[in-house]
């Protein structure tokens, strides 16, 4: 297996960098574009639609993006998706420049550029596996959670910085020059295939993808696993919109409050991830997840109840939480990418985080009335009580303690039949 050569390291690692670099420059273009907006219109809706823009092929295309990758070569998806992710930004520069730009416009960019995104991050990520050893996958794992992290700490700042000395079209330059480099750096990379039985080799498109529905059904763990990620998401993912309020009518804050409350956060990402990438976590890595999830409750129930005096200690309880989060989502990815089958990744890691963000809408709309009339702290204090409680559940879940050691267990021939 190619992933045991002595310098997967040097050749990962490579690969990575490019990847860092381009997501840098993905993030910087996000941060103009949504400042763009707010300046020109002033309107949430507008706003809104083009959040919604990146965030519908996530929920609608993943299963179909996943399906594609895992029949098609991993590396040329990369190179077309990256390119295509370029030219989009390449044809926006151009408007602006011409300023001809409408609000239409950036509407197709974000949505070429999310759907193109989906194909390079699913092809990645089930990449990952053919390149780096099994007993490596936690500690870079804890590598792409530091990143995230760290982007999410000087992107802001620097895509500021770059708006008051650019205009609009050159840091779109900026982000085409690093999806170029991301692209010239995959080009050169070798990215091994997986291999394929005579069966999956003739499956047809659908029943790839229904194959790809069956493995995770058969799977019992697979299937606990993935309930408990909905039911813990569901609440987790109104925290966010509900932190801001959180701030101003808990805390008694203002806009620097919460700047400095959403930058530790980072910060403790940053340390989180940089914590799972030297330790690696438990050698049992679910005993990381499930002891990381009770933690994460606590510290989410924590920030409920702390009174509105005492901000300072929410500001810690709050990195600590933001110290927790990489950890466990390092540690789940990394057991899922030495568990599932390697031609299976695709499209499983695409129905997973389809399912798993579905709950998101919903949960909005239920959060949103339930603080406006029990407050903004119940909100936490409750999310947190049913991550801590469910996290104490998984220990006694057999299937879901012993997924790391049935790695195997679900072969792809077992699960792909004629239609």
């Amino acid at each position: 297996m190619e992933n045991s050569n002595s310098h997967w390291a040097r050749r990962f690692y490579t690969l990575w960098s490019g990847q860092a670099l381009s997501l840098l420059g993905s993030q910087l273009v996000q941060f103009a574009i949504i400042w763009y907006l707010t300046e020109k219109t002033q309107s949430a809706t507008t706003l809104a639609i083009a959040s919604m823009m990146g965030l519908l092929p996530q929920v609608l295309l993943s299963p179909f993006i996943g399906t594609w990758v895992d029949r098609g070569n991993r590396r040329l998806i990369m190179i077309v998706s990256d390119s295509i992710v370029a030219l989009a930004t390449a044809a926006l520069a151009i408007l602006f420049m011409a300023g001809i730009v409408q609000v239409w416009h950036i509407y197709i960019v974000l949505l070429i550029r999310a759907v193109a995104g989906g194909f390079h991050q699913s092809a990645f990520g089930a990449s990952v596996v053919l390149l780096v050893p099994k007993d490596e996958l936690a500690r870079v794992q804890g590598f792409n959670q530091a990143l995230n992290g760290g982007m999410n700490i000087i992107s802001a700042p620097l895509g500021a910085y770059l708006l008051a000395i650019l205009p609009m079209q050159g840091i779109l330059a900026v982000d085409f020059a690093t999806a170029l480099i991301a692209v010239t750096i995959v080009f050169l990379t070798q990215i091994p295939q997986p291999e394929k039985s005579a069966s999956a080799a003739s499956a047809s498109f659908w029943q790839d993808f229904k194959a790809g529905y069956r493995y995770i059904i058969a799977w019992r763990g697979l299937v606990i696993l993935l309930l408990l990620a909905m039911v813990i998401n569901f609440f987790f993912s109104a925290t966010e919109p509900l932190t801001p309020l959180l701030i101003t009518k808990h805390f008694n804050g203002n806009a620097s409050q919460l700047a400095l409350w959403l930058s530790l956060f980072s910060v403790g990402m940053l340390l989180g991830g940089l914590i799972l990438g030297v330790w690696g976590g438990f050698k049992k890595k679910m005993i990381t997840v499930l002891a990381g999830l009770i933690l994460m409750g606590i510290c989410t129930s924590g920030i409920g109840v702390i009174p509105s005096n005492l901000f300072t200690v929410g500001l810690i309880v709050n990195v600590a939480f933001g110290v927790l989060l990489p950890i466990v989502n390092g540690s789940l990815g990394a057991i899922l990418q030495s568990s599932v089958t390697p031609e299976m990744q695709g499209r499983v890691f695409a129905f997973m985080q389809s399912i798993a963000m579905l709950v998101s809408p919903l949960a909005l709309i239920i959060a949103g009335p339930f603080a406006d009339r029990f407050g903004i702290q119940p909100w936490f204090i409750l999310t947190g009580v049913i991550c801590l409680l469910l996290g104490i559940v998984g220990f006694f879940f057999p299937e879901v303690m012993s997924m790391e050691a049935k790695a195997q267990e679900n072969e792809i021939s077992a699960v792909i039949q004629p239609s």
